[in-house]
């Protein structure tokens, strides 16, 4: 299947949710292909908030179980894009 689905990861307190996003996502590992992090820097330091984007593989619910354990975090919420290739 060459379907792609991407999990966006909006965190709002990276100080404080940031460890155990990681071990979730390290959980999952075997699920993802792509990561990419992003957060503003300036003067002041680096934003509290944060955006991940994953390139996610395998199984709907696999995938869907990646979700629905993030989005029980405070503070994170969780987009899902799905594109399908015609055979």
């Amino acid at each position: 299947m060459n379907d792609h689905r991407i999990v966006g990861i909006h965190v709002t307190n990276r100080a404080t949710a940031a460890g155990r996003v990681q071990e979730i996502l390290s959980e999952f590992g075997r699920n993802i292909r792509t990561r990419l992090g992003m957060h503003d820097v300036h003067e002041e330091g680096a934003s509290p908030n944060a955006l991940i984007l994953i390139e996610a593989v395998g199984s709907h619910q696999e995938i869907d179980a990646l979700s629905d354990e993030l989005r029980r975090l405070p503070g994170i919420q969780v987009q899902s894009m799905f594109f399908s290739h015609p055979e």
